[in-house]
Parts: structure tokens; C-alpha cells; sequence
């Protein structure tokens, strides 16, 4: 990869010391070689004056499986939008409609931002999705869902406890550390009431041999609650504790609904939070309590979820709504811009297990980095205005104009580098089509 020189921009460097600085930053191979001037001989230079560079922001909670369904599952609560339409719809993926998913995904994830994720395949075909996500060059934490009991779900998805263990592991010694290691497998056991205890106690073991992550949701909707309660006779995520889950190499979607002891076992445990806001809301599932987690010390990021409950992938919309719901609660000053960009960047890279590699513009780390155009009206004036602000506030995902991964160049110019996005789109609309039909939704 050549020596690449960013000139003029203003660096939201999001290191320890917060610094804001007018800088020229260097990129050399896949990482941050030197910030300041006079930086010698490159063989690239792009012009950022005007620009504002800020780490590529993280989202740990995704399903890229969904983005095809995007539109196809509205205006129901969470089960009825499992059981009604999401979970008949992933089980008719195919492996080709589960590559332009992912790849419609990450698409727009580059458009806005995002430089790395969390991703939650479905069942089957996640083969698919790691090829796309290898070729297109995000930066992941992915792997199969896991899902061997439930009340309404389909045959497509039910698995053998064995068969999905065994799946999982074969994917793992396949995919993980692919794509110059910006591809790492985690085990993805759906929620609680799809799995088996004896499934949930493989997780754990096979987590801990392995040493990768376990990605879940937990406390997202109250129905969801009574049935863990009714089965498993506990709170969900004291169930997942008994269970030897917790701990920081758990990643936990939502947690809307938690009780004091669920409050501390989180905190004690160093269990990572990820926070929907778009989802929840759109859900109607609740909004969760943010501000209570962050002083009892839990480590929460934000994510978009998958686009048939949100219904954009946006991260830009997500932080805005995130401070903004909180405030209504706790009080204008609840859930500052700062805070909510830290969780943007370094609480998400914490969640990843990657913070001594990306969520900052330091020396050193890797060069995930993203460009904004602020010289647009909704951002003006900029004079007397706190950057922090502006980007939580203000910015919205258009204002992105460049996005690096891992030093790669995937979204310049209005164009993504990586991904043909007209084939893409094209190839959609026929996946969905097919989908759809085979799903038995196709007159609905």
C-alpha cells in the first residue's frame, strides 16, 4: 500500500487527552505512521482542509443477513416481528441472497461511517456473509446464529444442538483472522429462549478455548423476559450469569429491561452493553436505562441492529438519539455529546476487545479513518461551536465524503471502491423477490 498523506484536517483524535488539533496525519501499510508536519515523501496526498477527520466509527450490534428485509417487517413489536416475518424470511436466505445482504449492508455502513462491526448471521449460508465481508474490507466480529429451541420458529431455522456447535466451530477454523486479520468470529447463540441450556454451556466452553467473543441480546422486550423467567425460572441476564457468560468477552444487545441485581452483575462482571436506540424505539421495546449503566461503570457502544427494525444503518442517527431520549429522564445535561461520540468510538472498539487498535486517532493504531464535509447549512455557523456537538447534534451520514479501512480506500468521491453499488441494489430487488416468495410472504 502506498504512504498516504492527509493534509489540513482538523483531527477529532479521540485519545486520552481529548485532543482537537489541525494536523496532517500519515498512513503507512494498514496504520497511523505520524501526526503533525512535515512528514516527508509520499506517494499519495489528499487535501482535507475543511474537512473534519474523526476515528471510523463501530456499531457492535448488527445482522447484515437483514438488510435485505429492509422495509418487510414494520410496525410490530419484537416477537410478532420474529415470529411473523424476520425469522421466516432468514430462513429463505439462500447463499447468494445472503451475500448481496451483506453487501447492501456494508455498503452503506462505508456511506456513513461505520468501519467496523459486530454482525449476527442468521442459521444458514454464513459462509456467504464472511466472503462478502472479507472482499468488501470492513472490519468484523461475525458469526452463525445459534438457535436450537423456541416457540415459533420455523423448521428452516430450528437446528440439532449438535449439528449448530459443530457448524459454528467449522466456520470459526475457517473464517477467523481472514482478511488480514480484520475478521474475527464470535459465537452467536440468538437470545435465550432460542436456545438450549446445554447449547448456552458449549458457547461458553467453546468461547473460552477458542478465546473469541460471545455476541447475544438480552432484556429487549418484556414478553421476552416472561418467557425466559417462565422457562428458565430467572432473569435473563442472571440466567446468563449462572451460566459462566458473562464477563468482557460477552457482547449484550439492548439490556432495556434490567433490574437492580441484573444492574450490578453487569457492572461487576465487566459484561459489554450495546445500545439500539433506533430499534428500541421503533420496536416499541423501551428505552433503556444508558445513563444509570454508565455510573455503575458498564462499558456501552451503540449499534443500528438490522435494517428491518430501525430502518437505516445510520450512526450518525444513532448518537443524536441516544442522548436525545435520555434527556426527556435524567435532564438536559444527561448523556453529553461527548460521551455519546466516546461510545461511538471507543466504547464500541472496548466492546470489540480492539482498543488498543482502533477507536482514536493515535500513532500506531490501525487507520480507520473517516472524512466529513461540515461546510454545509445545517452545520453553520461553525464559529463558537463544539465539535463534539456538531457531530452528535448536527451531522448527519451524507456529510461523509471518504472512509478508510485498515488503510484501504472503500468510499471516496461519492463512490464505494469495493462494492459495485448499482449491480448490488440491482441484484437486491431480484433476492428479495425470491426470498420473499420462498418465505411464503410474497402476497402479503
Amino acid at each position: 500500500m502506498p504512504r498516504i498523506l492527509f493534509k489540513n484536517a482538523l483531527l477529532v483524535t479521540m485519545n486520552p487527552e481529548k485532543e482537537v488539533i489541525n494536523s496532517d496525519l500519515l498512513v503507512e501499510d494498514t496504520a497511523i505512521r505520524a501526526i503533525g508536519s512535515d512528514l516527508g515523501a509520499v506517494e499519495q496526498i489528499i487535501d482535507a482542509t475543511g474537512k473534519v477527520m474523526i476515528p471510523g466509527l463501530i456499531q457492535p450490534h448488527v445482522h447484515l443477513c437483514q438488510t435485505l428485509f429492509r422495509g418487510q417487517a414494520d410496525d410490530l413489536e419484537l416477537l410478532d416481528w420474529l415470529r411473523k416475518r424476520i425469522w421466516p424470511l432468514e430462513g429463505a436466505h439462500d447463499a447468494d441472497s445472503i451475500y448481496i445482504s451483506a453487501c447492501l449492508g456494508i455498503g452503506e455502513l462505508f456511506r456513513g461511517g461505520t468501519t467496523s462491526i459486530v454482525d449476527m448471521e442468521t442459521v444458514n449460508y454464513t459462509g456467504s456473509a464472511l466472503q462478502a465481508i472479507v472482499e468488501t474490507g470492513i472490519r468484523a466480529i461475525s458469526g452463525k446464529v445459534m438457535m436450537d429451541w423456541g416457540e415459533g420458529v420455523p423448521p428452516t431455522l430450528m437446528e440439532d444442538t449438535g449439528k449448530s456447535l459443530q457448524e459454528s466451530v467449522d466456520l470459526l477454523e475457517k473464517w477467523h483472522q481472514a482478511g488480514n486479520g480484520r475478521l474475527h468470529y464470535a459465537f452467536s447463540p440468538r437470545f435465550v429462549i432460542s436456545c438450549t441450556p446445554r447449547l448456552l454451556r458449549e458457547v461458553r466452553n467453546l468461547a473460552e478455548q477458542y478465546r473469541v467473543k460471545v455476541h447475544t441480546h438480552a432484556a429487549e422486550n418484556q414478553g421476552e423476559i416472561a418467557l425466559v423467567e417462565k422457562e428458565r425460572q430467572m432473569r435473563n441476564v442472571v440466567y446468563l450469569d449462572r451460566l459462566g457468560l458473562t464477563g468482557e468477552n460477552l457482547i449484550l444487545a439492548h439490556c432495556i429491561w434490567l433490574d437492580d441485581e441484573e444492574m450490578r452483575i453487569l457492572a461487576q462482571t465487566g459484561t459489554n452493553v450495546v445500545h439500539c436506540p433506533s430499534s428500541n424505539l421503533k420496536l416499541g421495546s423501551g428505552i433503556a436505562p444508558i445513563t444509570d449503566m454508565l455510573k455503575s461503570g458498564i462499558n456501552v457502544s451503540l449499534g443500528a441492529d438490522g435494517a428491518p427494525c430501525n430502518n437505516n444503518l445510520d450512526p450518525f442517527m444513532e448518537m443524536r438519539l441516544a442522548s436525545l431520549i435520555q434527556k426527556p429522564l435524567h435532564g438536559p445535561t444527561a448523556l453529553p455529546a461527548y460521551q455519546v461520540f466516546y461510545m461511538a468510538t471507543r466504547g464500541g472498539a472496548r466492546a470489540m476487545g480492539l482498543e488498543k487498535d482502533i477507536g482514536s486517532l493515535e500513532v500506531g493504531k490501525k487507520a480507520d479513518i473517516v472524512l466529513l464535509d461540515l461546510n454545509k447549512i445545517h452545520c453553520s455557523p461553525y464559529e463558537g461551536s463544539n465539535i463534539y456537538s456538531q457531530l452528535v447534534y448536527q451531522a448527519h451520514a451524507a456529510d461523509v465524503v471518504f472512509t478508510m479501512v485498515d488503510g484501504q480506500i472503500v468510499y471516496e468521491n461519492g463512490r464505494l471502491t469495493t462494492i459495485n453499488e448499482i449491480e448490488i441494489q440491482q441484484a437486491a430487488e431480484q433476492a428479495i423477490k425470491r426470498v420473499r416468495a420462498r418465505a411464503g410472504l410474497a402476497d402479503s
